[in-house]
């Protein structure tokens, strides 16, 4: 956690108060950290980093949101920023459907 917390700084991107989220209480068996922040204007944040070898094709962009769904869900209050931190190829499709969806897209 205190990588992805360091990355951000370097971003200039600061929290409030930033937690690592179990994904299990999101009913999901995905392999991926999730972080819920507040960030300094005190809006939900997510942060979701995933670390594989294989290519992220356009067809799991729609596991990442349905996450989003249900980390809203889990903490009962809409998240304003979503944020993705990949370190694997992604394809060229998969991040403008990020972009689309108002994902921003970090490349570790």
């Amino acid at each position: 956690m205190k990588k992805i917390i360091e990355y951000f700084q370097e971003q200039n991107i600061i929290f409030k108060s930033f937690q690592e989220i179990d994904i299990k209480k999101l009913n999901s068996c995905k392999k991926v950290s999730i972080y819920l922040g507040i960030d300094l204007k005190g809006y939900y944040v997510i942060v979701i980093f995933l670390s594989k070898k294989s290519k992220i094709f356009r067809k799991e962009v729609d596991d990442f949101r349905i996450l989003h769904k249900r980390m809203e869900d889990y903490i009962d209050s809409s998240i304003k920023n979503n944020y993705i931190i990949i370190d694997a190829p992604l394809s060229s499709k998969a991040k403008v459907i990020f972009e689309e969806y108002n994902w921003k897209v970090f490349k570790y």
